[in-house]
């Protein structure tokens, strides 16, 4: 509380100074703008960003074409507070951590698509092992701050909800297409147009690469996925005094990617950060997504509005990868192997191809996993005016299940001169054999209550959930349930927030108070994730600078983690109690046009930073290896303290350049203080993008991009087993057709 004090005495020295500066011009008070949303967005314009009560910030069509990124990670670097570990090198499986919530497959954050749960099981399994194609989004909005308490389950950090391309308002053919380093290409298409009665889109996405990882002994280490989205819209009576809308939403997407859990030693990784050892060529991703959405928009008048949404998302991925060795009968995994090569000569060597080993030594583990998540939601937004204030009320319910299947085996192999061989295939169901599942009410209320300059933000949430596990064990690949057992968890939950902004003449104050919520596991009597979150900023309008600087604090009495394969653990899911947790920070957002009067260019620069402080209270051990032995007093693994992202672009109407900067900062990989040490760390990283588009005419532009311009060479992370790099110096050119 002493640094919310001092925070708050801070910001108001600011607003003094501000008030009493006659130097300062009269800046117009910003208003909130009064209108009911669409129905897929949380905020919908950079205004409403600017202007609600809690932090948040909204990427644009314009910001998302800037550089065309088909990596996640990269789109979001530029929002402050958003804390973000690699794994890849193309974000096909971001680790995203907002406000220092625990970064592991982005799984202890909102995810959303056209405002519907998007991870795969969002209650029972929310590790983001499928993350939409961002380059095929139209935006994407985050929130943080109490206002979030709209979107759950996870009310800690924030919310991410990326909108897909929406039918166009008239008739649209587009394609744009690009071809560069390590043989990448993509192919996207829009096909849409819009009568008074019909409108339709349908658009296709192809994002493939040969991957930029050699595999000792030669083999493929790219990727090939696909994106097929279909939209239709029925305006049922659009002259009426009641309008209404019904849009049917098909998704469909798949992907093939060599990628791997097996990283590299730090000694091979200094030699050839891009090594692939041989024991990782039958590594495989595969994996299949659909959606179904059907949304019906009732506007009864031009203040009241009702929408409801059916959806039903389907998942399926076959994670086939290596997973441990086994040499004399000793098992070892492959994370300890590379975390001590010196101490496990014999395993390492097999790994790298360099001594033959017996047969059915390598575990090639089948992680099968079927996903489902399923339901119905509605909200109600209606709003009215008084003689001097504005008033909008939003309630929202949601009923909702979801279950992840997990049907896994072994496969064994051995290396032979250099070569992987199989010699055992496993029996379906022999490994792993239970399904997990979550059935979920949500429902919330928001007032928004507007008298003059000041906007007061009351909501209130309600989770009532059941979380259950049916085991059937791997001596019961039938699932006959001759070894069946069970548990099941009940959780009920209200989640209070409360948030402001006041406007003065040229600067605004913000702030709120929120209850931040996480779901257990399904372990009877395990307590969910639970913290009460703070955060007092202000935004700023002056000599041409826009901006947002603020505070946050999160204090949990609950912190939780997962057992996850994909840092360091067994692979279980389940969770453990962290306890006690502070996670304290500052984001910081400028904007400035060095050309704001030249008529021809436009020089616009935007500048975000974020420091993020944590602290375990208290001590506690775990077999994952994200985590570690902890003590109080440890600060949280892959949270960097500093970061930043700045872009500058020279805009004109025939054609721009785009610079992109971001700096992370060096991170620890296990919980510690002090000093990192070298097994525990990875360094920091400046990466410098570039993107530039020439328009010959309305209809054809000629783009290109250099990622990582000056050929950094860096690591992004230590897990899950052993150091991975981030993307080296690549450079595509491309063309966009559109009418």
């Amino acid at each position: 509380m002493k640094r919310l004090t001092s925070l708050l005495l801070l910001l108001s020295g600011l607003l003094t100074t501000a008030q009493q500066n006659d130097s300062l011009p009269p800046f117009p008070t910003v208003n909130l703008s009064e209108v009911v949303l669409q129905a897929k967005v949380i905020f919908g314009s950079k205004f409403e960003a600017r202007n609600r009560t809690g932090s948040s910030y909204y990427i644009s069509p314009q910001e998302i074409a800037k550089f065309n990124f088909t990596d996640v990670n990269r789109t979001l670097r530029a929002v402050p507070g958003v804390n973000i570990y690699e794994e890849d090198g193309f974000g096909l499986r971001p680790n995203i951590s907002l406000r220092g919530t625990s970064p592991e497959r982005s799984s202890k954050i909102t995810l959303m698509e056209d405002g519907v749960l998007i991870a795969p099981a969002p209650y029972s399994a929310p590790a983001a092992y499928y993350f939409p194609t961002i380059a095929r989004m139209q935006a994407v909005e985050v929130l943080k701050g109490s206002s979030q308490v709209q979107f759950g389950p996870y009310t800690t950090g924030g919310a991410i909800n990326m909108i897909s391309t929406e039918v166009p308002e008239k008739f649209k053919a587009y394609v744009r297409s690009s071809y560069g380093s390590f043989q990448s290409a993509q192919l996207h298409a829009q096909l849409g147009d819009s009568r008074k009665y019909f409108g339709y889109s349908v658009e296709y996405l192809n994002y493939n690469s040969n991957g930029f990882k050699n595999l000792d002994g030669g083999g493929d280490t790219g990727f090939d996925r696909n994106d097929l989205v279909a939209k239709f819209r029925v305006n049922l009576n659009p002259e009426g005094e009641v309008k209404q809308a019904l849009e049917l939403k098909f998704q469909y997407s798949d992907e093939d990617s060599d990628e791997t859990y097996l990283g590299l030693t730090q000694a091979d990784f200094d030699a050839d950060p891009f090594r692939r050892y041989v024991a990782s060529a039958e590594d495989n991703m595969a994996t299949e997504h659909t959606q179904f959405m059907l949304t019906h928009v009732l506007d009864i008048n031009p203040n009241f509005r009702i929408t409801t949404v059916g959806y039903r998302n389907q998942f399926q991925r076959n994670w086939y990868k290596l997973n441990d060795l086994t040499l004399g009968g000793e098992r070892v995994g492959i994370a300890d192997i590379m975390e001590d090569p010196s101490n496990f000569g014999s395993y390492y060597d097999v790994v790298r191809g360099v001594s033959d080993s017996p047969s059915d030594a390598l575990a090639v583990k089948a992680n099968n996993r079927d996903y489902l998540s399923t339901g119905v939601q509605t909200k109600i937004d209606i709003h009215w005016r008084g003689e001097e204030t504005f008033h909008d009320v939003e309630v929202g319910l949601r009923y909702h299940y979801d279950e992840e299947d997990r049907f896994q085996w072994v496969d064994r192999y051995a290396i032979l001169n250099g070569d992987m061989a199989l010699t055992t295939s496993g029996v379906p169901g022999t490994d792993a054999n239970r399904i997990s599942d979550a059935t979920a009410f949500a429902g919330f209320a928001m007032y928004k209550f507007k008298v003059g300059n000041l906007t007061l933000t009351p909501g209130l949430r309600y989770e009532n959930m059941r979380l259950g596990r049916e085991n059937f064990g791997t001596a019961d690949p039938d699932r006959i349930g001759t070894d069946l057992s069970t548990r099941e968890n009940r959780v009920d939950v209200w989640i209070p927030g409360m948030g402001f902004n006041y406007n003065f003449p040229n600067i605004s104050v913000f702030g709120g108070i929120h209850k931040g919520f996480s779901p257990p596991g399904n372990e009877e009597g395990q307590q969910p994730e639970e913290s009460i979150n703070y955060e007092l900023g202000t935004r700023f309008s002056y000599a041409g600078f826009t901006g947002e600087v603020l505070g946050f604090y999160n204090d949990y009495s609950n912190l939780l983690g997962s057992d996850l394969a994909a840092t360091g653990g067994t692979g279980s899911l389940d969770q453990f109690n962290a306890g006690e947790v502070r996670v304290s920070g500052l984001e910081l957002l400028l904007n400035y046009n060095l050309m704001q009067n030249n008529e021809r260019f436009s020089l616009p620069v935007t500048f975000g930073y974020t420091f993020t402080d944590t602290e375990f209270l208290n001590s506690f051990g775990s077999e994952d290896e994200l985590w570690g032995t902890v003590t109080a007093g440890d600060e949280m693994p892959y949270i960097s303290r500093n970061q930043w992202n700045a872009s500058v672009s020279l805009e004109h109407s025939a054609y721009e350049l785009n610079f992109n900067a971001r700096y992370a900062g060096a991170f620890r990989t296990q919980a510690g203080r002090g000093d990192i040490p070298a097994n525990q760390r990875v360094d920091s990283n400046f990466v410098l993008d570039f993107g530039g588009k020439y328009h010959l005419n309305e209809h054809v532009t000629f783009t290109g991009n250099i990622l990582n311009l000056l050929d950094e060479t860096y690591a992004v992370a230590r897990v899950p087993a052993g150091l991975r790099p981030g993307h080296p110096f690549g450079v595509y050119a491309g063309i966009i057709l559109q009418y």
